[in-house]
């Protein structure tokens, strides 16, 4: 699992002109074009108390170094990627419900976080980030 801490607010603000960076794909001159999201988001479970913010996420079968965790001052993205193991040529699926592929998550965070004082682990399946609150200095 690699951790990183942006300095910045987080956004990601598209207009016709800026659809170049992209390769293109934005086409703004097609109106009304959608594109399919191409990564799933895993479930969350985000709580907070006095002096931290707990998030719980469910990436049961991922491996730890799939995983990417970025702190921006106001939000949080857990991003990687589940590889599940290939099948025999022929192989008829009859349910599949598990999903595999890149995915990303995106939390916004209702408060200042003390970047310096975030811990993550994971365990079992479930990536357990505690993030605590900044406290206000005393004058």
């Amino acid at each position: 699992m690699r951790y990183r801490r942006m300095s910045y607010r987080y956004a990601l603000v598209l207009t016709a002109n800026q659809s170049h960076q992209f390769g293109g794909l934005l086409a703004p001159e097609q109106p009304g074009v959608r594109f399919a999201q191409t990564y799933w988001s895993p479930p969350a479970d985000v709580c907070e108390c006095d002096s931290t913010i707990e998030v719980t996420v469910d990436l049961a079968g991922i491996d730890q170094d799939d995983l990417d965790v970025i702190l921006f001052e106001d939000a949080l993205i857990v991003e990687g990627q589940r590889r599940l193991t290939r099948t025999e040529p022929g192989v008829v699926y009859h349910v599949a419900e598990i999903r595999q592929g890149p995915f990303r998550l995106e939390l916004g965070l209702p408060v200042t976080i003390d970047q310096e004082r975030v811990d993550a682990r994971y365990d079992q399946g479930l990536l357990r980030i505690t993030l605590p609150k900044l406290q206000a200095k005393a004058r």
